[in-house]
């Protein structure tokens, strides 16, 4: 009884540039055998130099195909008939998907079958098959693109005195151990997919622009080109105390950098949209895409508590030292705002999360009573040097301040020496 072609099965009067195509489709199903030298219909024709033939599809599946298929694939010279013919075994591999050396993961050199037919992968298809073979984690998955340089990656890396050749992006996680780039390093190309999208309004709602930018590019490149038009729109103000000039930023640079750098080291980049930044007229807004990672609560994050959804990116930037890892970010925001009217805060959503900087408005003596009162809100127990701090007063005045708060019972003085804490009455909270 003649063999029949199935989805599984394959036939090949000679050997032809056909076979890779082959070969691919059935590493990226559900593997198969094709045999060279058996007709379309199952008639055994026989290859003159049967040897020859299985060196040269040997040497095909070497230099053409990547991932390496040979560890996929067995190739031996059997006997049907009487007559020599080539069977390659191809079992599903675990690389997928498997691809034509010279034309990339596109779809023009990734094939699978449907039936007992072979077709070229969808985009879709092809980022399946990714995401089957390696996780899905973003970072270290491969990226669909592969065509990448590294230009604007390689000068901040020069700057810092930092190596940027292929051993230290592997080791950094940007290329693969078989060489394929990774989406870490699709994000640092200067191909990244990915955008910072800024506007500026006239009022305090969206309802009518002064001007709208898009960053693009290595997103390294990005992040400094936003901070730049940031610090370009971040007016400073000054004002005097007795004969001494005091300056003041409309938004912390400490907390409009912090902000701007955990937007996009903590992003999920898995989704395609932009990272916005809205500037009103009273606020600063940045809205990073995806919300807080899986396990940690916002109060968490506030006490400091630290896991990146992305560490090989957050290792990357601390090398460069644009992060600190202690996880303390919200907290010192907080901190550069000592002295002024409002605080930053911070809105978490199912898949957004967002910081809103307020102006800076220094406290005045008649804003001296609201903001004790925010601070005891605030705060559960503080030293008098905290106080000092946030209302920009002499140790003189802040402690004739605490005795009166201990007189009216609004706090409790804790311990003594250099140790002591006031702790806020839970019947003034």
């Amino acid at each position: 009884m003649k063999m029949k072609e199935s989805p599984t099965l394959q036939f090949k009067r000679e050997l032809t540039d056909a076979i890779k195509r082959e070969i691919i489709a059935f590493a990226n199903t559900q593997g198969g055998e094709l045999y060279i030298g058996v007709d379309d219909d199952g008639s055994i024709i026989g290859l003159e130099n049967a040897d020859k033939v299985l060196e040269s599809v040997s040497s095909m599946l070497h230099d053409s195909i990547q991932p390496d298929i040979l560890v996929h694939a067995f190739l031996e010279i059997v006997n049907l008939e009487g007559k020599n013919v080539v069977k390659i075994s191809v079992a599903r591999g675990t690389r997928r998907p498997y691809h034509l050396k010279a034309k990339g993961m596109k779809p023009s050199g990734v094939f699978i079958r449907y039936g007992t037919s072979v077709t070229n992968a969808s985009e879709e298809n092809i980022r399946q098959m990714i995401i089957e073979s390696d996780g899905t984690n973003f970072e270290t998955m491969r990226s669909l693109q592969q065509e990448l340089t590294f230009t604007e990656a390689k000068r901040i890396f020069d700057e810092q005195n930092l190596k940027f050749g292929p051993e230290k992006m592997r080791t950094l996680g940007l290329i693969t151990e078989d060489g394929y780039y990774t989406n870490l390093g699709l994000l640092f190309s200067d191909q990244c997919e990915h955008t910072i999208k800024c506007a500026r309004y006239l009022g305090n709602d969206k309802i009518e622009f002064q001007d709208r930018k898009e960053f693009s590019g290595s997103i390294l490149k990005q992040v400094e080109a936003v901070y730049e038009y940031l610090s370009i729109n971040n007016a400073k103000h000054a004002h005097f105390e007795g004969l001494k000039r005091i300056e003041t930023e409309t938004y912390p640079s400490y907390a409009l950098r912090e902000a701007l750098i955990n937007a996009f080291t903590h992003r999920d980049y898995s989704f395609s949209g932009s990272i916005l930044i809205h500037l009103f007229q009273d606020r600063l807004e940045l809205v990073s895409v995806g919300g807080l990672v899986k396990g940690l609560t916002l109060e968490d994050i506030e006490l400091g508590i630290s896991q990146s959804r992305n560490p090989k990116l957050a290792n990357v930037l601390y090398r460069l030292k644009w992060i600190e890892s202690y996880g303390t970010g919200l907290q010192r925001m907080r901190e550069s705002y000592k002295g002024s009217v409002m605080e930053p805060y911070w809105t978490v959503g199912p898949n957004a999360f967002v910081v809103t900087l307020p102006k800076y408005i220094s406290l005045t003596p008649t804003d001296e009573n609201e903001a004790l009162s925010n601070w005891l809100a605030q705060s559960k127990e503080f030293t008098a040097r905290d106080l000092e701090n946030y209302l920009k007063k002499s140790k003189a005045t802040v402690r004739k301040i605490l005795e009166e708060l201990i007189q009216s019972g609004q706090i409790m003085r804790v311990g003594s020496g250099p140790k002591t804490k006031y702790q806020v009455l839970s019947n003034y909270e």
